[in-house]
Order: structure tokens, then C-alpha cells, then sequence
């Protein structure tokens, strides 16, 4: 496909000065990404692995070059639907239509792996905790204490309909039904007291009678009278992370979330979310460090801010318009742009009632009133994160920029394209970032948890 030689109107990256306020702790990083990449047109970039979605070598070599960086976690997002809309459109659009299931594909990727934590999404509207409980104390067992729960409530209508649903759940009842959920899930994972298992041939005692609890929940949604068949796992429970945008979601996450997934698109925005989450956390009855704020970073790196802004044109010419407009709609839950061009400006008083409705989302998408074709070139990079474009230099200043200003505690790189966006991060910026201090030359613990300086929850039992 050839360019259609017109520069992208985003606005790339700015250098700004660094604080020279100091924090003690480590940078975290992870990988997310799509099959493909991040960008909607990645499949169609030249050096992207076309058949991503379904190739386990694929995944393999992502993560082993995140583990060759030292990363935290690599993350997979999931939905348990294909999506639904302008079928022209979709057949442009490969994300959610052929893809594996993250936690099959992840179990796969424990043999391949030593360090890195892998991280799964399961959603608490279309499961039931016993089933999520125990593959998840599974998983954490196969991996020695690297798993993670990204707790997710579904967005996608359409997955109603795959479980015998004419309806998603209202917003409010989805979020209860996750509170409960996770709740009944973390009571299974303490079924058996942590040492409960003595395996004593000499006795002839495998577990201690007194070191098995029975749950016995009963509450608006669940009914779960437990025990889960299997013992305390070595993290105590895997690592749970939430994707936090809403208000409500925003609530929940300071009460259940370790790991905390939330678009941020400007330093003080980050700094005003990163201390209420901290403050929740602690309203909570819980520390600050117990929860990481880790917004996405769509990071486009080249061994020169030339090189990187030609890779960003690139892709951003293989953006198909009837993609950009369906990925645009689905922002904007399912307005029709039908009426409007490509190239005439949004109409003001849209822009004002989408800001009315939730400023915190749209703000990004339609600031300074752009064209729909500006406004879905904007948003196709990054899917509503924040989208660098620089040197290895410029990324690591914008990083640690944010970092040492207490706007997060790290991010989740999303790279345009894979394998190459990752690899190229891992081998230009993650160097950088180690030299000035900011990131770990070699992981510090065995577990998820250790690494990210998470503590280990005890037994509810044994409080």
C-alpha cells in the first residue's frame, strides 16, 4: 500500500525539564500488545508478523525479548467475543476476530520464560469465580509465583450473546458483581493455610485437617461454599490488575487493584490520578505501594527523532478510512459519523456534549476541534493511550519526566508494531533508562510480586 503523502496531524513528543526530586524505587515496565501491534494498520506494516494472532512462536519471541529486557510482566488483554459492526470495515481490522485464549497461551509460555510475570485478563461478567480461582492458583503454581489477574467486566456488548444473555449487564451491576466476584476468588485462594500441606509419610499425614477452610459466601450474586482443591499459591494470590477510567472503576481499583492500567495523557492529569489512587488505596485500609499505577505508553522508537517520526508516517498511511471511523465510532460508544467528512471539523456542539459526558475520555480524542480523519489518526496509535515519538534519548526523558514527577510508577509499553516495536524499545531505551538508574539491570526477586515490590498477602485465616 503505497503512502498517501500526507503527513499525520498528531503532535509528536516536546522535551520538557526533568525534577530533580529523587524516588527510591524502581521503574516498572510491561508489555502489552495486540497480536500484531497497537496500531490499527500494524498487520499491514511490512515488518510486522502478519499471523500474529494464532502464532505461538510469536508470542514465544515477545516474550523472551521482554524478559531479555528486564520487563515486570508482559499483559494480554482478551474479550470472549468477536466484534461486531460494519463487516467492511471489521475485515480490515483483525483485533478481537482470530486470536488465542491469553490463558491457555500464557500457560504455554511458563516453559520458555524464567523471570517475566505474564498476566491474563478474565472477565468477572461471563466466568464463574470457582473456575477463575483455581486456573489462576494453577497458573501461578506452573510459574512459580509469576501470574497475574487483569480483572476486567466486559466492554463488548456482543459477549452477552455468547452466554445466554439478550443484554450486557447495566454499568453499575457490572462493576458490583467484579467487587463480589474478586472477593469469593480471593476466599478460595486462601482455602488451605499457607504450610498446610506437611506430606508426612512417616505419619502418614498429607495436610493438617485444622489448615482447610471451607468459604461458605453467600452474597448478591455469588453462592460459593469452596474449598478450592488446590494449596495456597507461592504468591498468596497472583498479582491483580484493572484497567481504571470510569469513576466507579476508578472506586474499585483503589479497593481491589495491585497493578493500575489507566490512559493519561498529560503530567498533571497523571499526578492528579496517581495520588487519588494512592489515596484510595489507603482509604482502603491499605499502603500506597500496594497499588502501581502503570498507564500505557504507545512508543515508537528510532535511532533518531527522524527515524522514529518516519516509522509513526508509515504507519499511520496504512490507515484504511473505513477502519479509522469504526475504531472512531467504538470510541465514542456507536455514534454514527456517517454525516461527516473525513476532512470538515467535528461539529462544536458534539464536541460539547461528549465533554459534558465524560471529559476524563474524550478530552484527548477531540482537544482543539479536529477533523474526523485527524481525530481517528489520533486515536488509532495509541486506542485512547498516550503515543511517543523520539529517539531513545527523548523516550527516556519523557519517562522518567513522568516518573520522577509522581505521575506513575511505570508504564506498559505498547509497541506499533511486533516483534520489531518491542525489540526496538528493549534495545534503544531500556539501556538508557538503566544508565541513569531508573530500571533494574537484573530482576531482584523469584516472583511477580517480589519484583514488582508488591507484598505477600497473608491467609485471611491467619490475620
Amino acid at each position: 500500500m503505497a503512502f498517501n503523502g500526507r503527513r499525520p496531524s498528531n503532535s509528536l513528543w516536546e522535551p520538557t525539564p526533568v525534577s530533580t526530586q529523587k524516588r527510591t524505587d524502581k521503574l516498572k515496565l510491561g508489555a502489552f500488545f495486540h497480536p500484531t501491534g497497537n496500531h490499527v494498520a500494524s498487520w499491514l506494516y511490512p515488518e510486522s508478523q502478519i499471523d500474529a494472532g494464532t502464532n505461538f512462536a510469536h508470542y514465544v519471541e515477545m516474550a523472551q525479548i521482554a524478559e531479555r529486557g528486564k520487563f515486570d510482566l508482559m499483559f494480554l488483554a482478551d474479550a470472549v467475543a468477536t466484534r461486531d459492526g460494519n463487516l467492511e470495515a471489521l475485515s480490515r481490522w483483525p483485533q478481537y476476530m482470530n486470536f488465542l485464549d491469553p490463558l491457555t497461551l500464557l500457560a504455554g509460555l511458563t516453559a520458555v520464560t524464567k523471570h517475566l510475570g505474564l498476566v491474563a485478563t478474565a472477565t468477572t461478567s461471563y466466568n464463574e469465580p470457582y473456575q477463575i480461582a483455581r486456573r489462576l492458583a494453577s497458573f501461578d503454581h506452573m510459574t512459580g509465583g509469576r501470574a497475574g489477574w487483569n480483572v476486567v467486566t466486559s466492554a463488548n456488548t456482543s459477549e452477552a450473546y455468547n452466554f445466554g444473555r439478550d443484554e450486557h449487564y447495566a454499568h453499575g451491576e457490572r462493576y458490583d458483581r467484579a467487587e463480589e466476584f474478586v472477593e469469593v476468588v480471593k476466599g478460595l485462594w486462601d482455602s488451605y493455610d499457607d504450610g498446610a500441606f506437611v506430606r508426612d509419610r512417616s505419619s502418614g499425614r498429607y495436610f493438617k485437617p485444622d489448615a482447610l477452610h471451607f468459604l461458605h459466601h453467600q452474597g448478591e450474586n455469588f453462592k460459593v461454599r469452596g474449598p478450592l482443591h488446590i494449596e495456597r499459591s507461592p504468591q498468596g494470590y497472583p498479582v491483580l490488575a484493572q484497567a481504571s477510567a470510569s469513576a466507579v472503576g476508578t472506586e474499585l481499583a483503589g479497593r481491589i487493584a495491585e497493578i493500575v492500567f489507566t490512559p493519561l495523557h498529560s503530567l498533571a492529569q497523571g499526578q492528579q490520578i496517581y495520588q487519588q489512587l494512592k489515596d484510595l488505596a489507603v482509604k482502603n485500609g491499605r499502603q500506597p505501594d500496594d497499588i502501581k499505577i502503570m498507564p500505557g505508553l504507545n512508543a515508537i522508537v528510532g535511532r533518531t527523532e527522524e527515524e522514529a517520526k518516519e516509522k509513526h508516517f508509515r504507519l499511520q498511511s496504512l490507515i484504511h478510512s473505513a477502519v479509522g471511523r469504526e475504531l472512531l465510532q467504538n470510541a465514542l460508544r456507536g455514534m454514527d459519523l456517517s454525516p461527516y467528512g473525513d476532512d470538515e471539523p467535528f461539529p462544536e456542539d458534539v464536541v460539547a456534549k461528549l465533554l459534558a459526558d465524560d471529559r476524563r475520555r474524550y478530552e484527548p480524542i477531540v482537544a482543539g476541534r479536529p477533523t474526523i480523519r485527524q481525530m481517528y489518526e489520533k486515536f488509532a496509535g495509541a486506542r485512547g493511550q498516550r503515543t511517543l515519538v523520539g529517539s531513545p534519548t527523548q523516550v527516556a526523558d519523557d519517562i522518567e519526566h513522568w516518573f520522577v514527577n509522581h505521575a506513575v510508577d511505570g508504564f506498559l509499553i505498547q509497541p506499533a508494531y511486533t516483534p520489531g516495536g518491542l525489540d526496538d524499545f528493549v534495545t534503544l531505551v531500556v539501556p538508557e533508562l538503566q544508565h541513569r538508574g531508573l530500571f533494574r539491570t537484573e530482576y531482584e526477586g523469584r516472583t511477580l510480586r517480589e519484583n514488582l515490590g508488591l507484598r505477600r498477602p497473608p491467609s485471611r485465616y491467619a490475620r
